[in-house]
């Protein structure tokens, strides 16, 4: 973690391209950090290194200017990278103390839960599941949850957490608020100025934005947390290296104009499919239908790049759908300029037990569209084709 100079109050998109690093601090003057593929830092003397370097898990010129241009973009005391989103998660799980309890949402990423219930379980945290779209569940949260973890929207039901009934609900009990924002990025939405504590990003998504690294990060709102997930990050060591964070930061520049091309594609993309013959159902958090579009549209920017829909016969179909598409391709993961589709039950989501999901509402033929940045149409068109191929 460095300090953070004092800059003028630009707007997002010029920060995107700015944050964290300032050419002057740098002897050649480079425009982008140099990657600093070093492991360890010569020192003056024994116990003094120089300015403060003295191994690269701990201090790292590279990954420092993306924990300070992510600090600055979502507008906390500090950020911290990972090899992962999972590792992020997991580090700021470190931070709790055994039998701590932990509400979270019943809608979370496959691998979320499988960290959760398989592992952070079995090492003593105790998880409470709830409706986090229900301001209701969340007032009503135990008295001793230490920590509220939730994702809106929500992966993959894009469902939608009221982030300031989130907040005064932890800070009721005196639990802290975390929010995965993964799918909203902080060009959509920024959970700290609703009263989050903490905000996760698997930057592999639309931070990197490019599907060519993997990367975690997780933002703090004060200096005291900043210092508890420093000595976590260090002491656990899943830091991700220099090129990863270069990759990454080189994505984040362009995150603004990135976005606004994926959610425009996305809202024509899910017209397109509501009024589809063939398509039951959609999901898109600034369709009218959305039962949440009202919250969608107080709280984020955009509707983002993601969208579900169903059709009438069900996985089987689904899997003709996924199978009759050129332009989106089928694959894992989210968030790079090019499309790409996945069913979540038997991918993301496969580890969640199959009662589980459909109890969430997570059917078996779900079809969940990462909407990239190609021609709007050229998407349309490639989903028209797939779906009246599969009818």
């Amino acid at each position: 973690m460095t300090d953070r100079p004092e800059k003028e109050a630009n707007g997002l998109g010029t920060r995107a391209v700015h944050a964290g690093w300032d050419p002057l601090s740098d002897p050649t003057g480079a425009v982008m950090p140099p990657v600093y593929l070093t492991s360890t830092y010569v020192q003056d003397a024994p116990a003094e290194p120089r300015l403060g370097y003295e191994y690269s898990r701990t201090q790292n010129r590279t990954r420092f200017a993306l924990q300070d241009a992510l600090a600055d973009l979502e507008g906390g005391a500090a950020a911290f990278t990972f090899a992962s989103g999972m590792a992020a998660i997991h580090t700021l799980l470190l931070t709790l103390e055994s039998g701590d309890r932990v509400v979270c949402g019943r809608d979370l990423y496959g691998g979320t839960h499988r960290l959760f219930r398989r592992i952070e379980e079995r090492l003593g945290l105790r998880f409470l599941e709830i409706d986090a779209t229900d301001p209701e569940a969340l007032a009503g949260i135990p008295a001793d949850t230490r920590l509220l973890y939730v994702e809106t929207p929500s992966n993959p039901l894009l469902q939608l957490t009221p982030l300031r009934a989130a907040a005064e609900a932890a800070q009721r009990v005196g639990a802290e608020l975390a929010v995965d924002n993964t799918f909203a990025t902080p060009v959509l939405q920024r959970p700290i100025e609703h009263g989050a504590d903490y905000v996760i990003h698997s930057t592999t998504k639309y931070v990197g934005g490019h599907s060519d690294v993997v990367g975690g990060a997780l933002v703090v709102r004060d200096a005291a947390r900043a210092e508890s997930v420093a000595f976590h990050q260090n002491s656990a060591g899943a830091v991700n290296g220099p090129f990863d964070a270069f990759l990454t930061l080189r994505g984040l520049r362009t995150l603004q104009v990135r976005m606004e091309r994926h959610c425009a594609n996305a809202l024509r993309v899910a017209e397109f499919l509501e009024a589809h013959d063939g398509v039951t159902a959609v999901t898109y958090p600034f369709l009218d239908s959305h039962p949440q579009a009202a919250l969608a549209r107080a709280q984020m920017a955009a509707g983002g790049g993601m969208v579900t829909f169903e059709v009438p016969g069900g996985e089987a179909q689904a899997r003709r759908v996924v199978a009759g598409l050129k332009l989106f391709q089928l694959a894992e993961s989210l968030g790079g300029v090019e499309s790409l589709v996945e069913l979540p039950a038997p991918m993301t989501h496969a580890s969640v037990p199959p009662e589980q999901r459909r109890a969430i509402g997570i059917a078996d033929g779900l079809v969940r569209l990462s909407v990239g940045i190609e021609d709007a149409e050229d998407l349309v068109s490639d989903l028209s084709r797939a779906l009246e191929a599969s009818a």
